[in-house]
């Protein structure tokens, strides 16, 4: 099952996007989780003798379902089949993935009920760190 975004199938991600926030939903019972993903990853290479060298590359958010347990094991034992994946907001940065994963989440209340895997939320977010920061630093 490939991501949908807007009801139609993702085949690359847009140049802008850094990441983004997601639903996973078990189709057979309901049930959902919240979460985000960024699209790159870094590895330094360590060499002896040499600089080491930071490589970025393509992160794993094609196959990627999610990070928690019970979700996880949900999937293994209803198959791929029967859970939609869907992207519910492009992100810019980081700090945008950390809040709009938490605001999602909190309107969602997804700690609240039992229809979510979701059992942590929470972040350390600035202003600075959104993307569309309109606030006068002081």
């Amino acid at each position: 099952m490939n991501w949908m975004y807007l009801g139609e199938e993702v085949v690359e991600a847009p140049a802008f996007a850094s990441g983004f926030v997601y639903r996973v939903i078990n189709n057979i019972n309901g049930r959902m989780y919240i979460g985000q993903k960024k699209l790159l990853t870094s590895q330094i290479k360590r060499k002896a003798g040499k600089r080491n060298k930071r490589v970025i590359k393509e992160s794993d958010w094609r196959n990627y379902w999610g990070s928690n347990k019970e979700l996880l094991e949900d999937i293994q034992y209803y198959g791929e089949a029967n859970f939609t994946r869907e992207i519910l907001l492009w992100c810019k940065s980081k700090g945008d993935m950390n809040y709009y994963e938490l605001k999602y989440q909190m309107i969602e209340e997804v700690l609240e009920k039992e229809q979510y895997y979701n059992v942590y939320v929470g972040s350390r977010i600035h202003a600075n760190h959104l993307s569309c920061n309109k606030k006068p630093r002081s």
